[in-house]
């Protein structure tokens, strides 16, 4: 690992917002791979790490506790670096994972969902123990909380051929939204504006939202400035 942690570059992370860690990275030469609902992915310039910057996205710190817990565990990506950017924004650096052919992952992912596994393996059934545990007191601590999201998509290859599960945790982002539109204030009384302030930039909305659904997010937002 160690060797690898020197490609992390060394940035004040608590001081930058997701839209200045991208522009770090891109120009320290980083590419960008790919954008989820949440976040968007570089990948290193020798390809190794990837860089998930992410604008607001409770549920990865779940994640990302996941795999410190598990640390060595083989299904769980290998973390180098993960910190909280200004604004509650969040970046994560993690060794490179590539899709894996679509009826394994399913595979895998009904035997995550099934009662007891059926992988025959030990450390597959200590991730799914701990994770339950931190779905449990997450759904207890952090609002719109929704628990596992597990599919096809969060199976991966790791370079050294390992199978590895990524992103499994998720937010009820319908329903946040939707509040955010009802009543923004009340949103901010169970998660502060200085924890969310760019909660209106993942890349969902960009991507899915017409241009009413922007405007009237926006316009709920600066209800609450």
């Amino acid at each position: 690992m160690s060797e690898v942690e020197t490609r992390a570059p060394g940035l004040p992370w608590e001081t930058l917002s997701h839209r200045q860690v991208l522009a770090e990275l891109i120009g320290a030469g980083w590419l960008v791979s790919g954008a989820g609902d949440w976040a968007i992915g570089l990948r290193s310039p020798d390809g190794s790490l990837v860089a998930r910057v992410c604008p607001f996205d409770p549920a990865y710190a779940a994640f990302v506790e996941l795999c410190r817990e598990c640390a060595g565990n083989p299904w769980l990506p290998k973390v180098v670096k993960a910190a909280d950017l200004e604004g509650g924004g969040s970046v994560a650096f993690l060794e490179y994972v590539a899709p894996v052919e679509r009826a394994l992952a399913e595979q895998i992912a009904e035997q995550w969902r099934g009662a007891e596994g059926g992988v025959g393996d030990a450390e597959f059934e200590d991730v799914r123990r701990a994770a339950g545990k931190i779905d449990a007191e997450h759904r207890e601590t952090t609002p719109w909380w929704d628990g596992f999201d597990f599919n096809a998509s969060h199976i991966r290859r790791a370079a050294d051929g390992r199978l590895v599960l990524i992103d499994i945790f998720c937010m009820d982002g319908a329903s946040l939204y939707g509040a955010i539109l009802a009543d923004v204030c009340e949103v901010h009384r169970r998660i502060p504006r200085e924890r969310m302030r760019y909660a209106l930039e993942i890349p969902f909305i960009a991507r899915e939202s017409s241009a009413v659904e922007i405007r009237a997010l926006n316009g709920a937002w600066t209800r609450s400035a």
